[in-house]
Order: structure tokens, then C-alpha cells, then sequence
């Protein structure tokens, strides 16, 4: 119930193998399903509350185009859940 809650306004809907990032309107993110396949994004929550124009899923990560080009990425780090060691290439991704 909780997340049904916040399913007012999706405009767009990603899945990894087993979790589900959906993209609302006002560019924020929420997502659930398999912790450990992107469901819980509670680690990087603060850069999906607003400015999201795409989410893409991978087998079990997901990937987010901000509208200033930056990318944000969380899940399982072997799937590109972690974008660290090249997130200083990320410029105006579109």
C-alpha cells in the first residue's frame, strides 16, 4: 500500500528482472520490487525527487537521465547499479 500510494501521475514505467522504477509526471522517481534488482532506491532517493525526463532498467539496476544531463544509478552494482568510477563522464546525457 505504501508505494500504491504514490502511483498518482506515472507517465513512464521501467523494469529490471524483478522490481519496477516508475516515473511520474512531476520527475520524480519511486521504485519497488526486488531489493536487490533496483527496488529499493532509498540510497540515492534524494536525486530522484525531481528533474527525471528518462528511467532505463537493466537486468537488475536502473539508470536515470536528469533533465541537466547528470545520470543516476542504483541496484545491483554488478548490473550498472553503480555509476561511480565513471560518473565524471557524465555530461548533458540526453
Amino acid at each position: 500500500d505504501h508505494v500504491k500510494a504514490q502511483l498518482q501521475g506515472v507517465c513512464d514505467l521501467s523494469s529490471s528482472s524483478s522490481a519496477f522504477a516508475a516515473l511520474r509526471d512531476d520527475g520524480s522517481v519511486v521504485s519497488w520490487g526486488n531489493e536487490l534488482a533496483g527496488g529499493d532506491s532509498s540510497d540515492v532517493k534524494d536525486q530522484l525527487q525531481d528533474g527525471v525526463s528518462r528511467v532505463f532498467g537493466t537486468s537488475a539496476a536502473f539508470a536515470a537521465v536528469k533533465k541537466d544531463g547528470s545520470v543516476v544509478t542504483w541496484g545491483d552494482p554488478n548490473a550498472g547499479g553503480c555509476s561511480n568510477a565513471v560518473r565524471d563522464r557524465f555530461h548533458e546525457v540526453q
